[in-house]
């Protein structure tokens, strides 16, 4: 083999591997819609809470009505956020009960992440549904942890098969963690000295039993930040992420 021959042999299979390389696969388009709606509502997994930039343990699930009410199959849904956030799939179609499901993904940072599914009618007229889901650090996370071993059997009304609440035998009905309208007006240091020293200690109700000799001050520092973490309305603490479109 002469030396442009081999020359021109070393050209094509350079040209066959470097293309090999940076050969992207093609772009997914959208299908069309095949129907239009003019409302889009959430059917499940809104306001969920979950780790730093981990997926939702449910998916969201939302459903498009025409004006009568009534599910459309076939409308286009597409879901949008902030940078960090991760939708599979970001859009599609809407099933044969008009609805259309996302598994979602939160940003990397603490805070609340605030998103939204759209669809469009006939018009291009577009309809929002705005959802919420809470990103918890390691301290708030570790609280959930420890609200879930010793608080929620009080403090959550929805008994579940690991555990049974025990709200409705209590003769004064314990607020929920996510109570904000109550708990944002109690001090950092008040609720600290309440899940240590129990309800009597800031003259509330002596059922709340005193936790000081069962957890540690880091444990209980942990239940704070974990309660303004969830706190609806939110708590408005200093250095507190809201992630927003």
């Amino acid at each position: 083999m002469n030396r442009d021959l081999r020359q021109l042999v070393f050209s094509v299979l350079l040209l066959a591997v470097t293309g090999a390389c940076t050969h992207k696969p093609p772009v997914s388009v959208a299908a069309a819609p095949t129907a239009f709606g003019a409302a889009i509502t959430e059917v499940s997994g809104g306001k969920q809470i979950a780790p730093s930039g981990a997926l939702l343990d449910q998916p969201v699930v939302v459903q498009v009505n025409d004006a009568q009410g009534t599910a459309v199959s076939g409308a286009y849904v597409e879901f949008r956020g902030p940078v960090g956030v991760a939708f599979d799939p970001a859009a599609g179609l809407t099933d044969s009960s008009g609805q259309f499901t996302s598994k979602v993904s939160l940003g990397g940072a603490a805070g609340r992440y605030h998103f939204t599914a759209a669809t469009r009618d006939k018009g291009g007229k577009i309809y929002e549904l705005k959802l919420e889901a809470i990103a918890l650090d390691y301290q708030q996370g570790l609280g959930r942890q420890l609200s879930q071993q010793y608080c929620a059997r009080c403090h959550d009304p929805e008994s579940t098969p690991e555990r049974v609440s025990n709200m409705d035998n209590l003769a004064t009905k314990p607020h929920a963690f996510s109570d904000g309208e109550t708990l944002n007006r109690i001090s950092d240091a008040d609720l600290v000295s309440m899940i240590s020293h129990g309800g009597a200690a800031l003259n509330k109700s002596a059922e709340m039993p005193p936790y000081g000799y069962t957890l540690s001050k880091g444990d209980i520092q942990s239940l704070v930040a974990y309660i303004r973490a969830i706190a609806d309305p939110p708590y408005p603490q200093k250095g507190l992420v809201y992630a927003k479109n």
